[in-house]
């Protein structure tokens, strides 16, 4: 039996977007190998999944939201603000408090996403038009809690343990990423929840009109997308033991160039998660070169730009393409 009839028979079928993106990062690594030498070293190996976890996991939040053909613009913020509110917490001189400080974080972003979706869900406002306006808010509210000043207390033990611990070798990071990716590909694949934000991506109005509770999957989504940024914010906080102003902002963009160029579309319903998670090892990779290059960060941010174009004008060439 063929691969093609066995994959046809069986139901499965190659990622290829995954599989292209794949193809990039060991053509990244070979590169890199080539510049620098110690790219290669498993010891540096192991650094880059430890870092590309934390991109990893703002890119498991933000994937829903745009299967839904939405964008969540506020995850600089959310970030930065829950970990400020985690350490704020944990820096508390009552030693039953600051066990709350990792579910306060979590909190935060939480009703950060459940704002977010209630909004764009109840009051149809364009989900880029409000979350940039809430991500302002948030730096206006980090700053004024702060007074400008370095945020006070030291991220919860947890999540340094989470962030800089291994396990057998393998970064703690790493493997806090792949138990987000194992839920995440569940949710996805075998949830009604997860069909519906596939289904709305495609045909909202089809989807209200056959009696599906549409608001409810777009705040859940955005709550999903909080959450996980959050998470993420506690896991940087972790990772330099500390939160600081604006260690969001340089996130969004890869983010959002993590999702897309994993094959899932900007405008909605289609995409899978195998292809976030390639993508975001390859973003990690990618700044890694540009750093060993030596490369300003203008470039770097030119570059993620044209990324996205590049995933948008091909999105909408397929979408034109006739049946």
């Amino acid at each position: 039996m063929s691969a093609g009839a066995a994959a046809r028979r069986t139901g499965w079928r190659p990622d290829v977007p995954a599989l292209i993106v794949l193809a990039g990062c060991i053509v990244l690594l070979l590169g890199g190998g080539i510049v620098f030498p110690t790219f290669l070293t498993p010891s540096y190996l192991l650094q880059q999944l430890q870092i590309a976890a934390f991109l990893g996991t703002m890119a498991a939040g933000a994937m829903p939201v745009i299967l839904l053909g939405q964008i969540d613009l506020s995850i600089p913020w959310t970030i930065t603000g829950a970990a400020i509110v985690a350490t704020t917490v944990a820096g508390l001189d009552d030693p039953v408090l600051q066990t709350l400080a990792v579910p306060a974080g979590l909190g935060f972003g939480a009703l950060v996403g459940l704002v977010n979706g209630i909004v764009v869900a109840r009051l149809r406002i364009p989900s880029m038009v409000w979350t940039l306006a809430v991500n302002a808010m948030l730096l206006g509210g980090a700053v004024f809690w702060t007074g400008g000043h370095k945020p006070r207390g030291l991220a919860p033990p947890i999540t340094t343990t989470l962030a800089l611990g291994h396990t057998l070798g393998i970064p703690n990071a790493f493997l806090t990423w792949l138990a987000v990716s194992a839920a995440m590909v569940f949710l996805l694949r075998r949830t009604v929840f997860g069909r519906y934000l596939y289904a709305i991506g495609n045909n909202e109005r089809a989807v209200f009109l056959a009696g599906a509770r549409v608001g409810r999957v777009i705040v859940g989504a955005f709550m999903l997308a909080g959450v996980l940024a959050a998470f993420a914010g506690l896991l940087l906080a972790g990772y330099a033991n500390q939160a600081y102003q604006g260690m969001g902002n340089p996130y969004l963009m890869p983010t959002i160039a993590a999702v897309v160029i994993g094959g899932t579309s900007i405008l909605g319903g289609r995409g899978s998660y195998a292809g976030t998670f390639a993508g975001a090892l390859f973003i990690t990779l990618l700044l890694s070169v540009l750093s060993v290059l030596q490369l300003p960060e203008a470039v770097r941010q030119m570059l993620f730009g044209l990324i996205i174009m590049a995933m948008l004008v091909v999105d909408g060439l397929r979408r034109a393409k006739p049946a």
